[in-house]
């Protein structure tokens, strides 16, 4: 998430560019209904995979035919714009009544008074079937401002006939590799740190946008490094736990060899082409990315879906989960909560989830047959749903800024070899309390 300064007038112009002519949040642009009745909501949808495009149309048409008075219009959004095209909108008076975003964005718009709290809105049908560790993600003060309804963890995709020749042990979600087990096995992986030698690595980091993964990951080890004081007030602080997991990946590239240093730059699909030509024998990525595997890959190659290595917290990771939201100037709220309460019925919060290629957060829609097989890894995802937890900086303000103008520039630097393990927190530390402080005064 990129970090935003525009004024209020900036915002405003570039509305009426953009956005002129649209209809507001009710879709008739003065706050009610139709000269019939019927209301219309607007719903911001993020899918962007074809599956995962055609089942939100599908349930929005389910809804309309069994709705007549309340219509809802589909809207594409996109992912790669979604935080700026939000605010130009919530400044304008043109937001989407329903709004799918994810967590980690979600903390500006809240406190900025952009968003409604939804308790009270919500069913407790819904409210009970989704665990506290994931409303976690979406309060804010005292309010609950989004719902969460998919989230994914961080697997290791793995070359299956490449470990099965290795003889090296596989790891299971009950019996998960450490840390340290982890930079051995990929040191042995790749030919003993000789990756030049062969052009195979134990491991390839897809490292384009490094902060969430080492944050996310760290949790395994304890790492928290943001802490709220008893003033209200949150610091960084550098521990130990936050430590290991981007050491390791900075001596893998670095002192062993054992993973490629040209993939830092990289996104997730970036590696595929070098995994499916045996390039690497495992790949960090989001669960989803299995369905671009499962397309993409060659015949007769073999995959397996691994757990992520566990620390003195096991297997815990931090998430972002995507959620559905509700603008605070819609006129009609609790109709969009209704839709939101449809949408993620048990399953239909599958039919998400199979067109996702992701976890739902509902324990109904967890416990589907559907989502439980071993093909393409489903079950191993499942069984890490329960170590889930709100992502570090969840609630944190000033959080997009520290992360664009001191995490990722020192992460990517340390990764690198340009600094040290001690400049790394000395940035992280310093640097980023400033940043932080200003947005605590």
């Amino acid at each position: 998430m990129r970090t935003r300064t525009r004024t209020r007038w900036l915002a405003l112009v570039v509305a009426g560019l953009l956005l002129g002519g649209s209809s507001g949040c009710s879709g008739d642009g003065d706050g009610d209904g139709g000269a019939d009745g019927r209301i219309t909501l607007r719903f911001q949808s993020l899918a962007w995979q074809e599956e995962s495009v055609d089942v939100n149309k599908e349930l929005v048409r389910e809804w309309n035919a069994a709705h007549p008075d309340v219509e809802v219009e589909y809207v594409q959004g996109s992912w790669d714009s979604v935080h700026d095209q939000l605010l130009t909108s919530f400044e304008g008076g043109e937001a989407p009544d329903i709004i799918h975003d994810a967590s980690d964005d979600l903390a500006d718009f809240a406190y900025g008074g952009y968003l409604a709290d939804l308790r009270g809105l919500l069913s407790e049908r819904l409210t009970s079937d989704i665990p506290r560790r994931s409303w976690e993600t979406t309060t804010f003060g005292d309010g609950v401002y989004g719902v969460p309804f998919l989230q994914e963890p961080r697997v290791l995709i793995a070359n299956a006939k490449w470990l099965d020749e290795s003889g090296v042990r596989i790891p299971t979600t009950g019996k998960p590799w450490s840390w340290d087990e982890f930079r051995r096995i990929t040191d042995e992986l790749g030919a003993g740190g000789d990756g030049d030698g062969d052009g195979r690595y134990g491991v390839a980091w897809p490292l384009k946008e490094p902060v969430s993964a080492t944050l996310n990951l760290s949790l395994s080890t304890g790492g928290q490094l943001f802490h709220r004081g008893a003033d209200g007030k949150v610091r960084v602080r550098f521990e130990e736990g936050d430590a290991v997991v981007p050491r390791t990946i900075h001596d893998q590239v670095n002192t062993d060899g054992s993973a490629s240093g040209s993939t830092l730059g990289s996104g997730g699909s970036d590696t595929l082409p070098g995994f499916f030509g045996g390039k690497y024998a495992m790949v960090p990525l989001g669960f989803s990315y299995r369905q671009q595997i499962a397309q993409q890959a060659p015949e007769g190659f073999e995959w397996r879906v691994l757990p992520a290595p566990a620390g003195a917290d096991g297997l815990t990771q931090g998430v972002s989960p995507q959620t559905l939201s509700v603008a605070e100037d819609s006129p009609h709220k609790e109709e969009a909560a209704a839709f939101i309460d449809f949408l993620l019925r048990p399953r239909n919060m599958v039919r998400l989830a199979l067109g996702d290629w992701m976890l739902p957060t509902g324990s109904a829609a967890l416990a589907d047959p559907a989502l439980r097989g071993e093909k393409d890894g489903w079950a191993t995802g499942v069984a890490l749903a329960g170590q889930l937890r709100s992502a570090p900086a969840q609630s944190v303000r000033g959080y997009p800024e520290w992360k664009d103008k001191v995490a990722t520039p020192a992460l990517q630097e340390y990764y690198s070899g340009a600094i040290g393990l001690g400049e790394l927190r000395r940035r992280f530390v310093k640097d980023g309390n400033l940043v932080l402080a200003r947005y605590q005064r």
